[in-house]
């Protein structure tokens, strides 16, 4: 495959924040030259809502996390095409003959809709929108491919995190370890702090702790220690250097030796970590020579090709494990590398008239009109669960208490209504609602019965009348 040569430079990495409005695929842009072409003709750029929801859980999931709102939120509020995008699309040879009026609008193009979504951290099911798109039909149609490269891969992130989590229970840590697994620098920025809303205590990611605030942890590595002629000198090394933070990597070469030798090495450590073998044999034996050497204090962290199930297993055998550091797994959601999030056209407005819209076609239905979702909790505090979720038709949430609506208004006219929230409260809400859900739900193997999201009476009456409408 090769590329064509662009009218500039490439930078090393291609893509830089300026460029976001080009981070979409062709034909989003050949309809936007098509959409303003009949604008001119006909008058009038229609208005549109469009949302974004996922169609199935992946294998194994009982329930996803939504994330990725903030930089949404950020890419809408910064798009522009600049000098050096218009002149880019205009040597394509799929715009040779898009007059000049569609240039002038590029050139002048800002994201001025409306957005509602759901709280980022919140925990959502299939068929719900997280989140809603409304503004011209141009406008609304450009931002297609960026929102759902956005949302569906910290909401596929966020919600493997979540169900690490779930397994590592209270009392463990865990650290997001894969960033040198992940698919590039920019993901694995996004990987850690989507990680970290699902629940992560931390990464070892510098860009996420820069860019994310997300707390940043590390211990050391292998050549760390090969790099010196003995084993404890490498130990000592480090001591002088991180006197408060030092966790000692004592498997390089013989993993209970190497506890020995941290134990003789005579500097403060806050623990060992363990990144091969039998983890939970040599986690019992560690633990062991760790009391008896006087540090029942001392910490034992695990890494190495983990993911929730091992956790899971390690921990219920009595595996005397602090921490976890999760990597390939984690960051490249492993057993569930993609999520099918879609973005959808439900409504268009034109010549005053607002006209619901659906597809019909087999296994990729849809449901007509801006929705709501609603939330239904039984008992308070801790104690409270969820016992289900309903799609509804927007403008019948009066008959639902306000504490129940999912989806809120975020942007308006192309503006944040809110500054982003604290990294560290969008990750307790998620932890909040782990907490709420069903134990079925929260189980790690697949549920028996789903959790029940119903579509309300109005909402299938109004799919009924706009089926028999568009099928006649």
């Amino acid at each position: 495959m090769t590329f064509p040569s662009a009218p500039r430079e490439h930078s090393a990495f291609g893509l830089a924040e300026d460029d976001l409005a080009l981070a979409t695929d062709l034909y989003q842009l050949t309809m936007a030259a098509a959409y303003h072409a009949e604008a001119r003709a006909c008058g009038e750029m229609p208005r549109a809502t469009f949302e974004l929801w996922v169609r199935r859980l992946p294998p194994e999931r009982n329930f996803l996390v939504f994330a990725g709102l903030e930089q949404a939120l950020a890419a809408l509020a910064r798009l522009a095409f600049r000098p050096r995008h218009l002149a880019y699309l205009r040597s394509l040879p799929a715009f040779s003959g898009v007059g000049e009026p569609f240039w002038e609008t590029l050139a002048a193009f800002r994201f001025r809709g409306d957005v509602r979504a759901m709280a980022e951290g919140t925990v959502f099911f299939p068929g719900e929108t997280v989140l809603s798109v409304r503004g011209s039909l141009l406008e609304a149609q450009i931002v297609e491919t960026l929102l759902l490269s956005i949302v569906n891969f910290q909401s596929m992130i966020a919600s493997k995190a979540a169900r690490v989590r779930l397994a590592a229970g209270d009392r463990a840590q865990v650290a997001e370890f894969g960033a040198r697994r992940a698919h590039g620098p920019h993901a694995a920025a996004w990987a850690a702090r989507a990680s970290y809303v699902g629940g992560v205590d931390s990464s070892s990611a510098v860009l996420a702790g820069f860019g994310a605030g997300v707390p940043v942890v590390g211990t050391m590595a292998h050549s760390f220690v090969m790099a010196f002629d003995e084993e404890v000198d490498a130990f000592q090394r480090y001591q002088e250097v991180f006197p408060d933070h030092t966790i000692l990597l004592v498997d390089t070469y013989d993993t209970l030796a190497g506890v020995r030798k941290a134990l003789a090495s005579g500097g403060p450590f806050r623990g060992i970590r363990l990144d091969s073998g039998d983890l939970g044999g040599l986690a019992r034996e560690a633990r062991r020579l760790l009391d008896e050497g006087g540090r029942p204090d001392a910490t034992i962290f695990a890494s190495g090709d983990l993911d929730e199930h091992r956790i899971a297993a390690l921990l219920a055998e009595g595996a005397p494990i602090d921490a976890f550091g999760v990597g390939t797994r984690l960051a490249t959601s492993a057993d569930a590398p993609y999520l099918n999030g879609i973005y959808k056209l439900v409504e268009i407005e034109k010549d005053g008239r607002r006209v619901p819209t659906l597809k019909t076609s087999a296994g990729k239905a849809t449901y007509p009109g801006p929705k709501q979702v609603v939330r239904g909790v039984e008992g308070s505090g801790d104690g409270a669960r969820f016992t289900g979720d309903r799609v509804i038709r927007l403008g019948d949430e009066g008959r639902f208490p306000p504490a129940s609506r999912l989806l809120a208004p975020v942007m308006r006219g192309g503006e944040p209504l809110a500054p982003p929230e604290p990294l560290a409260a969008v990750r307790e809400r998620c932890l909040v609602q782990l907490r709420h859900l069903p134990p079925a739900i929260r189980a790690l193997a697949p549920a028996p019965d789903p959790y029940p999201v119903e579509v309300d009476p109005g909402l299938e009456e109004l799919r009924a009348r706009q089926r028999e409408a568009v099928l006649g």
